[in-house]
């Protein structure tokens, strides 16, 4: 541990780090989703669409949703591309947006980015596209020079918090009473992957999301399960 002029422990030097640039609005594309900025004006129809037969249960632990009609969503998707520290995108899959997911509270001059609003349709729910999208925001993340990916959600979403595990996030805590939405109080388990934790975790991810690891019907032969721990 290193420590300063007065013997008091200090973090370790950053050396030559510099902070990384704000997301760039591109596509992401990988092997089963693509990923563009998300435009309400563009992808609102054709969402509200995928989300018609969603179950109401869907939208619980998210801030908005469900919505009576697109004007609603349409609403909802602009004020989340309003934010000056969000960059949400839709998930596009064989051409057809079927959910969105965000960078969140992003702080470029710490290096730490927040991924959330996860709204995947029913059919792309459960699929490697899913997993893929997130995987995809994850590794730009890192490439860009961020430090800290988190990954927020309320404490009581068992299932948000379990695939974030799956996806190598590590469980750090739960802040108590952070946030208020939908006349609830939530208390908010945060989970995090850092640099130093990326390569082995995105070892995980490559060997998951590699054609060989599905079979003809596309199914998986093995689960996605990246490290956690050390």
């Amino acid at each position: 541990m290193p420590t300063n002029a007065f013997d008091q422990p200090i973090g370790p030097s950053l050396g030559d780090w510099r902070p990384p640039p704000f997301p760039a609005p591109i596509d992401l594309a990988g092997r089963t989703v693509r990923l563009e900025p998300l435009d309400p004006s563009v992808h609102a129809p054709p969402l509200f669409d995928a989300f018609i037969d969603a179950p109401d249960s869907l939208w619980t632990y998210l801030q908005y949703g469900p919505f009576a009609d697109v004007e609603e969503l349409r609403a909802a998707l602009c004020t989340l591309c309003d934010s000056p520290e969000q960059l949400p995108f839709a998930a596009v899959v064989d051409g057809r947006p079927v959910g969105y997911l965000a960078y969140l509270r992003i702080v470029a001059v710490h290096g730490v980015i927040e991924i959330g609003s996860v709204a995947f349709a029913p059919e792309l729910q459960r699929t490697t596209a899913a997993s893929e999208a997130v995987s995809l925001l994850i590794a730009h993340a890192f490439d860009l020079g961020y430090r800290r990916v988190e990954w927020k959600c309320d404490d009581l979403n068992a299932r948000s918090r379990a695939a974030a595990e799956r996806f190598g996030f590590r469980y750090e805590g739960t802040f108590r009473k952070a946030v208020v939405y939908k006349g609830r109080s939530r208390d908010t388990a945060w989970l995090a992957i850092t640099d130093d934790e990326w390569p082995a975790v995105a070892a995980a991810h490559r060997s998951w999301l590699a054609p060989e690891n599905f079979d003809t019907a596309g199914r998986q032969r093995t689960r996605l399960t990246a490290p956690t721990k050390h």
